[in-house]
């Protein structure tokens, strides 16, 4: 039985801490503080997308 409850912990664990990185960027200063910058066109060359800067239009762009 304790085995079951040292496994349920564990999953809480992991999704818990999953979580957070499943939040989007939605702001310049989220941008910024995930070392992105903002675009109003496609993300050039070697970078992707993170998020958003002032609304959908704008892009959060990051290196890889």
């Amino acid at each position: 039985m304790r085995l079951h409850h040292l496994l349920l912990a564990l999953l809480f664990l992991v999704l818990s801490a999953g979580s957070g990185f499943t939040q989007g960027v939605r702001n310049h200063v989220t941008c910024r503080i995930n070392r992105g910058f903002c675009v109003p066109i496609r993300c050039p060359g070697r970078t992707r997308q993170i998020g958003t800067c002032f609304g959908p239009r704008i892009k959060c762009c990051r290196s890889w």
